[in-house]
């Protein structure tokens, strides 16, 4: 028997997310695997695979804050605003002459806060039930509509100057659902000269950090977290009695224990430290949002 858990890979270039899954149901011997938010085949680093049961969780785990690593090619547009892409437009060399570090970081501020970004076209967003890439690649043009972020930190690690380019070594602090590429494309387009991205790498997804996952080649026998253990990281733990946790799991709610939980929701442990399940306030009453499924908790 599989048991329940969250495992963090740290994907190589060249293969998807789904890729990963593959690989990881066949090294687990189930088929039920799923992922906490996809990584493009260009990219690397942490991708959080949910186990069994543990699937439940990625619920709670995709919308978290991430961390990027990127390498931003000013001077340059492509189709897909990554490296990937067609090459749409080459700055000529007077462009370049407004292109100061100074102009660069006035740039970069303007992406820095609350923002609202156009999603590269190429992205996995689904559009009429289909992804907006497999619309792109069939020949339909797709125009996404601005969606609000928020970047908490975009720093500039390193700038090199080659080949008639600029590139910017970047690092990212963003709320779910902001893509790195669009930073590289609306940078570069202030800047007037085109951007695209040329490497990127997440190393953190909430609490879990890149620096604990495992390569592809050692996914057979590769540690998990426990639901329990990943759900505590993830939101804050209630520790329940046995009565309480018996309740829950049979769909009762706590009578007037909603003070208990500070935030909207939180992890449900019971007196052997298994999770129960996500609580949530209703009224004066904690009540299940999600219960884990008997024997994968």
């Amino acid at each position: 028997m599989v048991s329940p858990g969250i495992l963090l890979v740290d994907k190589p270039a060249g293969l998807t997310s789904h890729d990963v899954v593959a690989r990881t149901r066949r090294a687990f011997g189930t088929r039920k695997v799923g992922h906490a938010g996809t990584l493009d085949p260009m990219a690397t680093g942490l991708l959080v695979i949910g186990i069994e049961g543990a699937t439940r969780l990625l619920t709670y785990i995709v919308g978290a804050d991430k961390t990027y690593q990127a390498t931003i090619r000013l001077g340059q547009t492509t189709g897909t605003d990554d490296a990937e892409g067609e090459i749409l437009m080459t700055a000529e060399p007077e462009a370049w002459s407004a292109v100061t570090d100074a102009a660069v970081d006035e740039g970069i501020l303007a992406l820095t806060g609350e923002i609202s970004q156009v999603p590269s076209s190429v992205s996995a967003i689904k559009v009429d039930g289909r992804r907006a890439y497999d619309r792109v690649r069939a020949g339909e043009e797709v125009v996404l509509a601005a969606r609000d972020v928020v970047v908490s930190r975009f720093d500039v690690s390193a700038r090199r100057q080659q080949d008639g380019f600029l590139d910017l070594d970047v690092i990212v602090d963003c709320s779910s659902g902001t893509y790195i590429r669009s930073l590289a494309r609306d940078l570069g387009a202030a800047l007037g000269v085109g951007g695209h991205l040329t490497a990127l790498r997440r190393t953190r997804v909430g609490p879990f950090e890149v620096t604990d996952a495992v390569g592809l080649d050692a996914l057979e026998g590769a540690p998990t977290l426990t639901p329990g253990d990943a759900a505590g990281r993830i939101l804050p733990v209630l520790e329940m009695s046995a009565e309480e946790a018996r309740d829950l799991r049979h769909g009762k709610r706590l009578g007037g224990q909603a003070a208990r939980l500070a935030d909207a929701l939180g992890a449900a442990i019971d007196p052997d430290g298994l999770l129960v399940g996500i609580v949530e306030k209703r009224g004066a009453d904690l009540k299940s949002a999600m219960n884990m499924p008997e024997g994968d908790r």
